[in-house]
């Protein structure tokens, strides 16, 4: 299954098509969904509230793919760049919708998805990195986002855990998380639950075409009638052959390797986590979970589907966190895995209709397929049920990337 991550030890691998039931096509529905992770998921959800019929088809487990392979953070302030000021106004918006998405996605699921408002330190590990930091923290102050300088007594008072020569942070409180396994799964629930249709197993084919627009797909061998087709597959939505002449998804898989750990118990009892908030350096992001797992990623490399996990991206994380946090040095490996980011040319996500009538996309998250899932799902539903896309989703449809024909 292209994209899928491998995972070793505890976390366990998603089920391949082969050990899944036959799956069942619909002959038709309104919305067919191409891809059942957070973002599928998110956007099958809200348009099943609706009162749609909506189908999610996913090659193998929804839910298994990269979206399994994630952290989990909800960083609109800590992520933000030189140059992101359109995407920072979408991650903001995104960022204010979580909390009643969270509400309704738990009430709908009856289960929790571990949300922690405790906010996000960005740490300078040695005196070297701190004139970096304080250029980051500028650029955050002049955006206007709430995100406060630390010294290092400060640091050190808020995270007794990091190493003492962390010489200075900054605290973005508004940057929450949630785990990416209980979210997914709560998504899953909840769709279903709402009447949604989850086809598992089945890999998508090819669309299904009449005078020029997409009126449903082919899966399994299968056709399934819809008004709207979305393409929300990760980093496989440009590589399946599915995009109709003429469109361009500058689409890429961004790999990245990471590990969860965990406090072994001694003297008979349980270990507290080392830190309790997420904690980023220039190496590593570590995001400690309720169930006593800490989440340590992610490497960036540009090695296409390459699905491995390496001795160097195992090195490279464990150095990472080493440097930041001594108590890890005796903490147990639970479980390493490789995902791959949908990374397009400029980092941010393509949402809306597309220049081929009944076709829309929901891809292209980077790495805030988590946080941008809220308002991904909201886009898709005003441009589904209402016509329209609306907000700070508007400036990020697929025609920026459209290379002009002809001459």
């Amino acid at each position: 299954m292209a994209g899928a991550p491998v995972l070793y030890n505890g976390l366990g691998p998603a089920p391949r098509p082969s050990a899944l039931p036959a799956p069942a096509v619909p002959a038709a529905v309104d919305v067919a969904i191409v891809g059942g992770g957070v973002v599928g998921l998110s956007v099958g959800w809200r348009l099943a509230r609706r009162g749609l019929a909506v189908a999610v088809f996913d090659a193998g487990a929804a839910g298994g793919g990269t979206s399994s392979a994630a952290t989990g953070m909800l960083a609109a302030a800590a992520e933000h760049e030189p140059g992101g000021d359109a995407l920072l106004d979408l991650a903001r918006e995104s960022l204010a919708l979580w909390p009643a998405f969270r509400d309704a996605l738990e009430a709908d699921a009856d289960a929790a998805i571990d949300y922690w408002a405790k906010g996000t330190l960005v740490v300078a590990v040695g005196r070297d990195e701190v004139d970096r930091l304080r250029a980051r923290h500028a650029l955050q102050l002049r955006a206007g986002l709430d995100a406060r300088w630390l010294g290092a007594s400060a640091l050190r008072e808020l995270e007794p855990g990091l190493r003492p020569n962390v010489a200075g942070g900054i605290l973005c409180p508004g940057d929450h998380q949630v785990d990416p396994r209980l979210t997914v799964a709560a998504l899953r629930a909840a769709f279903l639950r709402r009447g949604g249709l989850l086809v598992e197993g089945a890999a998508v084919e090819a669309l299904d075409m009449a005078g020029g627009a997409v009126v449903g797909l082919v899966a399994a061998g299968r056709p399934c009638r819809a008004g709207t087709v979305v393409l929300a597959s990760g980093a496989a939505a440009a590589s399946g052959g599915l995009l109709p002449a003429g469109l361009n998804l500058p689409l890429r898989p961004l790999k990245g390797q990471s590990m969860a750990l965990r406090a072994r118990p001694q003297f008979g009892r349980n270990q507290p986590l080392p830190i309790d908030h997420v904690v980023w350096t220039a190496e590593v992001h570590i995001a400690p979970k309720s169930d006593g797992r800490m989440i340590v990623g992610a490497t960036m490399e540009e090695a296409g589907f390459d699905p491995h996990v390496t001795a160097g991206g195992l090195y490279a994380l464990l150095e990472g966190v080493r440097r930041a946090l001594p108590g890890v040095e005796e903490m147990a490996v639970e479980g390493v895995w490789a995902g791959f980011r949908p990374t397009t040319e400029d980092d941010a996500p393509v949402l809306g209709g597309s220049a081929v009538p009944g076709l829309a996309f929901a891809a292209g998250h980077h790495r805030n397929g988590y946080l941008l899932a809220p308002v991904t799902a909201q886009a898709l539903e005003t441009w589904i049920v209402d016509g329209a896309v609306a907000g700070a989703a508007t400036g990020f449809g697929i025609g920026r990337f459209q290379r002009p024909t002809g001459g």
